[in-house]
Formats: structure tokens, C-alpha cells, sequence
């Protein structure tokens, strides 16, 4: 790639560059965490390597799998040591995949320099460098910066309550450097976040009390205040918490997305509960704000252990041209593809069924259905 673009760092100079493969190749695999946790099964998560090269004889094959080390960390939502942000920076090589551990509040580097096909564990950061060095644990979104270094956001405490925090690792070392946030408003609940330094702005959002979500959902701990409901803003410079949007009550707003334009001043986050997606902006006064744009119905259903079955909004893109976005519905089992082009007015494009807990034949009847009219067929591959 450096050969063919100059003095290049990691990843594409624009997005709309990534859409169109410019000065790189299509990519041959793709890594995929792999979660035993509460499955039964008595093993490490793994890293799995598959073939996407369709001219492959293994082609969507499981080609490689890197066990972790240890038992029931819940591998989460993975992130790069180097990525676009340091594109102007030929120094940079992104050959390290940061791996948080949600339950265990481990933080895998794991090496796929040395062999793309068969990755290897790099560095193990140990759950005591968090707790000691941020007083923070439960590491999910791991974020890299044009700087260099590493930011992951975290869930909670190291006696597993709820607080929205940040860690800082070292690009090059991959050791705990202390907290990203400053100043004494310290959110009390963290998920996913997102930053836009022309906007000078992060945003965050909120899933739950570690120690209570670790058990399992529980209806009772909503009432009591135990899962999220806001996004909160804070100031990309002085890294200082400066405003929460209130989203609703039971909403619990998970993934959030910028637009990809790097001037774009708005985005979406998926509320898992409320079955909602708000588009959120930068209002007039330079603060900002949310709407309600999409929401999916729950369905009324038998055979659960509520009469009403959310959707849960799980994980959201953006096309990288900003005209599509997508969301699964976690329970419902779909996929869903919004035509994005006006952010105030989504309009649903395409659906697909892939799982969930509503295929004909299953233990779920659905009894009322504002959008279906009749329960999808079980999804095989053949």
C-alpha cells in the first residue's frame, strides 16, 4: 500500500476511499470473537480467522482459532492498535487487534503481524492494571486515536458498579497509561461511545450495573435504576463530561454511531430496550440534542418470560457513504437496512431474518404482531 500512496499510515484517507478499495486490495479474512460464556460449555473464548477470499478452496471456512488463556472472559467488541485516524502516519501498522473482556476486565493484544492466518496472543493486560491504574473495570469499546494511543470505554468500578470511565493504553507498548476523562461529573454508567474532534466532542453511551447485568436480566432492576437511559456529551479537549441527553425511561441506549463525513455533525444510537433508534445533532446553540426516528414494535407474544418481546437493538452501521443504516434486533432476530439519505425521516429498504427467538416451530407463539403476518421461517444454511 505505502508503495502505491506515498508516506501512508494504516487504513484510508477517507471513508468514502474504504468503500471503493482505493490503494488496497479486498480484504482475504476477517477475525471473529468467539464467546463461550454462558453457554455450558467449559472453555477460553477464541479468535476465530475465516477465509472470505471467494477464489479460496476455504472460502467462509473457520481456517484458524486462537484459544484465550483463561475461562469466561466474555470477549467484546474488538478494536485496531492503529487505524485511519493515523493514515498520514507511515510509522503506523495496523497488526494488533485489541480484545476486551466485558466479565473478566482483561484486555487481549493479540498479534496478526507475524501470521495473518494464525494470529498469536501479544500481551495480556491483567484486570489489576485497570482497577489500580483507572479505577475502572469491565473494559467493551476500544477506540484507536490519531495519537497513537488507545482508548477503551468501561462499564464500571472494580467492585462492579456502575461508572462510565475510560482507560488509555499505549499505542506501542499497550500499557496502562491512566483515565481519559477529567473534571469530577463522572457518568454512572458506561457502553460504547464515539468521537468527532472537528465537532470537538465524544459521545457516550449507557448499558448497566455491571454486577447486576452479570446475572442476568432481572425486570425489577429497571425499576431500581440499574440500566442507562442517556447519551452523554463530553468535551473532546478538556475531556470533561459537559451534558446528557435523557433518552427515556427504560430505553438503555447501546451502540452509537457518527455519520461517516468528517464534518458531519449527527449520528444515531440504538436503544435496546425501547426498541428506538434517535438520531442525534448539534443544535444552533452548539449543544446538542436527540430525536426519535425509528422504533420497532414489540411483539406480544407465549412461551417467554414476558407477554412482550422487545426487538433489543443490538449493533448499528453506517454504510460508509452515509446512505444506509443497519441494526439487528437481537430477540426478534432480524437485520434491517434504513434508507438514511434524509437522517430525519429513515425509511426501511430491507429486512432479514437470520435467528432469533420468534421462527416458526419454536417454544415463542406470537400472539400480536404490529408488523408481521405470520412468524418467520427458521433460517437454515445449507
Amino acid at each position: 500500500k505505502s508503495a502505491k500512496c506515498g508516506a501512508c499510515g494504516p487504513g484510508y484517507a477517507s471513508p468514502l476511499h474504504a468503500m471503493k478499495g482505493k490503494y488496497c486490495p479486498r480484504e482475504e479474512i476477517v477475525y471473529v470473537p468467539c464467546i463461550y460464556r454462558n453457554t455450558g460449555t467449559e472453555k477460553p473464548d477464541y479468535l476465530a480467522t475465516v477465509d472470505v477470499n471467494p477464489a479460496s478452496p476455504h472460502y467462509c471456512q473457520v481456517i484458524h482459532r486462537l484459544p484465550m488463556p483463561n475461562l469466561k472472559d466474555e470477549l467484546h467488541h474488538s478494536g485496531w492498535n492503529a487505524c485511519s485516524s493515523c493514515f498520514g502516519d507511515a510509522t503506523k501498522r495496523r497488526n494488533r487487534p485489541i480484545l476486551p473482556s466485558l466479565i473478566s476486565s482483561r484486555i487481549y493484544v493479540v498479534d496478526v503481524g507475524t501470521d495473518l492466518r494464525a494470529p498469536r496472543i501479544h500481551k495480556i493486560v491483567e484486570p489489576v492494571e485497570l482497577f489500580w491504574k483507572g479505577n475502572v473495570a469491565n473494559p467493551h469499546t476500544s477506540h484507536c486515536l490519531g495519537s497513537g494511543e488507545i482508548v477503551i470505554s468501561c462499564l464500571g468500578d472494580p467492585s462492579g458498579n456502575g461508572k462510565g470511565g475510560f482507560i488509555v493504553l499505549d499505542g506501542e507498548t499497550f500499557e496502562v497509561k491512566g483515565n481519559w476523562e477529567k473534571g469530577e461529573k463522572i457518568p454512572s454508567l458506561g457502553y460504547d461511545f464515539w468521537y468527532q474532534p472537528r465537532h470537538n466532542v465524544l459521545m457516550s453511551t449507557e448499558w448497566g450495573v455491571p454486577k447486576v447485568l452479570a446475572g442476568g436480566f432481572d425486570p425489577a432492576d429497571l425499576e431500581k435504576g440499574h440500566y442507562g437511559r442517556h447519551i452523554n456529551v463530553w468535551d473532546w479537549n478538556s475531556h470533561k463530561c459537559i451534558q446528557s441527553i435523557d433518552l427515556g425511561k427504560n430505553s438503555i441506549p447501546l451502540e452509537i454511531r457518527f455519520l461517516h463525513d468528517p464534518a458531519a455533525s449527527e449520528g444515531f444510537v440504538g436503544c435496546a430496550l425501547s426498541g428506538a433508534v434517535h438520531r442525534f445533532y448539534k443544535t444552533e446553540k452548539g449543544d446538542w440534542a436527540a430525536e426519535k426516528v425509528i422504533e420497532v414494535p414489540s411483539k406480544k407474544v407465549k412461551g417467554w418470560f414476558l407477554p412482550d418481546m422487545p426487538g433489543l437493538i443490538t449493533d448499528i452501521l453506517i454504510s460508509l457513504d452515509d446512505r444506509f443504516l443497519y441494526f439487528s434486533n437481537w430477540l426478534h432476530g432480524d437485520i434491517r437496512q434504513y434508507d438514511v439519505t434524509n437522517t430525519h425521516k429513515p425509511r426501511l429498504v430491507g429486512q432479514v431474518f437470520l435467528g432469533g427467538s420468534i421462527t416458526k416451530g419454536g417454544r415463542v407463539t406470537v400472539v400480536e404482531d404490529q408488523e408481521l403476518q405470520c412468524q418467520p421461517e427458521p433460517f437454515v444454511i445449507k
